[in-house]
């Protein structure tokens, strides 16, 4: 009878019990003090980190001696949202209190496309001078910032006044919500640029990742320097080409000693009693004397290659003359006159230095030297 009665209370008590929780009204237990697993992951996706940015930026300011400063602009549309802005505000504050160790993390990531890019280029890099800040912004639309900048040695391949850069950059990849800027300084004109950019303006030129697609290469952008001595007007616009200041003064030494020499030998014959009739204009047959004997010695400049040419018109000016007087001359663009120059001077036919801005071409010493032998 104890046992039958025993198991009858067990049996009414469990009746009771389901009874309780099922006729208990919705959330009657939520009094319990335990955060569900649910909530738990619901709570860590409300944070914001730098991988959840609605758009991020890259710039590339070049400088003329190859480096750049970069600038990685993390952006997040914060708009009318009140938990949008109120997870900017926190991950802002994290920034501002735990910057180092960002700048740590974006060091390090921006660290391996750079092994990429000795790799690729055969070139000795660097990037240094990490900082971090946060902004928010209103025009156009109103977004939090996270923007890390930095600097970047031998960015660019330099040579004399030609500037090719994009090669560093072979392990960056442009993906969706990404943008990707190169400028150049005001000095430097684009002569080529490998894929086109999605807008260009001024000294800048922008590729949106969202058109690039997902497997687009960084691209590729040739500058050349504009000189400083470039003629106000060209053959193309229908201006007359002036002649440079030193160009001039040649000519008027040529004209000088080879008159000096025509006069010279007239005095010469009329001390020696032989009936010669002096010039009427020694300056006109000075300036025949020297047409003639450069006729005589020199090939028809169509006959020549390029590097011909340049070499003949340097020969011309006593070995020495700056970069720009071949582009007047030959009547050439600065790139196509930059690149026969570097043609030359890879062959050690001539030596090319600096002075200010300028490019000043000279015959190799070998050359010279060879010459003076003979």
């Amino acid at each position: 009878m104890v046992g039958k009665g025993l198991r009858a209370l067990v049996c009414v008590l469990v009746v009771t019990s389901m009874l309780l929780v099922v006729g208990s009204p919705a959330g009657a237990t939520a009094d319990v003090g335990s955060t569900s697993p649910a909530a738990i992951q619901q709570g860590s996706g409300d944070e914001l980190t730098l991988d959840d940015a609605d758009t991020i930026l890259t710039e590339v300011e070049l400088q003329s001696d190859g480096n750049a400063t970069v600038s990685v602009d993390y952006r997040y549309h914060i708009g009318n949202d009140s938990e949008t802005a109120e997870q900017w505000d926190e991950l802002e504050q994290d920034v501002n209190s735990n910057d180092q160790t960002y700048i740590d993390e974006e060091a390090s990531s921006w660290q391996e496309t750079l092994e990429e890019g000795e790799n690729e280029t055969g070139r000795d890099m660097n990037v240094s001078g990490f900082t971090v800040e946060t902004n928010e912004s209103t025009t156009p639309r109103e977004y939090g910032h996270v923007q890390f900048t930095f600097d970047w040695e031998s960015f660019a391949y330099v040579e004399l006044n030609r500037i090719e850069a994009g090669d560093a950059l072979t392990g960056f990849m442009l993906d969706d919500d990404t943008e990707l800027q190169i400028g150049w300084p005001d000095t430097y004109n684009v002569t080529a640029v490998d894929p086109e950019p999605t807008t260009s303006e001024d000294n800048w030129a922008t590729w949106d990742g969202d058109d690039a697609g997902s497997d687009a290469q960084p691209p590729k952008v040739e500058l050349i320097e504009e000189s400083d001595s470039a003629n106000e007007s060209s053959p193309e616009d229908g201006g007359p080409r002036s002649m440079p200041a030193d160009t001039l003064a040649a000519a008027a030494v040529l004209v000088v000693v080879t008159t000096t020499a025509v006069v010279a030998g007239w005095l010469f014959r009329r001390d020696g009693d032989e009936p010669v009739t002096a010039p009427e204009n020694g300056a006109e047959s000075a300036e025949s004397v020297a047409t003639d004997a450069g006729q005589a010695t020199m090939p028809p400049p169509e006959l020549l290659s390029n590097e011909e040419r340049v070499l003949q018109l340097l020969e011309k000016r006593g070995g020495r003359l700056k970069q720009q007087q071949v582009v007047s001359e030959l009547d050439w663009t600065e790139a196509k006159t930059s690149q026969v120059v570097s043609g030359l001077r890879e062959d050690d036919e001539i030596d090319v230095f600096r002075i200010g801005r300028e490019n000043v071409l000279t015959v190799a010493e070998e050359e010279a030297d060879d010459r003076s032998d003979e």
